[in-house]
């Protein structure tokens, strides 16, 4: 059974920075997709960016190009998020979520939150004026 459990959800200031953790365990595939997902309050989850460990190939959504990297450390289970210059608007709940197995058109699903099979308890961020 896979288990994801984020940290680093904090609270900081616009401009500052931030690293999500997601400590992960329980694959039985060796290629397995993960994301990273934004749920501002109120609204409804975004993707933000996704590693996919069969290129190993990486997803952004356009608004966090240039700001935010995916990686992964496979000796130490844990997917980040590294997060900088951080806007209000980048407030919220951040889950990670994976789904497992092969797929040669990742690249055109990679952002869909149906397609994900198991999640973590997120954690939360709050970026302030």
């Amino acid at each position: 059974q896979v288990q994801l459990v984020e940290s680093g959800g904090a609270s900081v200031q616009a401009g500052g920075s931030l690293r999500l953790s997601c400590a992960f365990s329980g694959y039985t595939y060796s290629t397995y997709l993960m994301g990273w997902f934004h749920q501002p309050p109120g609204k409804e989850r975004e993707a933000v960016a996704a590693f996919y460990t069969g290129g190993p190939t990486t997803f952004y959504a356009d608004s966090v190009k240039g700001r935010f990297t995916i990686s992964q450390d496979d000796v130490k289970n844990t997917l980040y998020l590294q997060m900088n210059s951080l806007r209000p608007e980048d407030s919220g709940m951040y889950f990670c979520a994976s789904r497992q197995g092969f797929s040669s058109t990742v690249g055109t699903w990679w952002a869909r939150g149906s397609e994900y099979v198991d999640w973590g308890q997120g954690t939360e961020v709050t970026v302030s004026s």
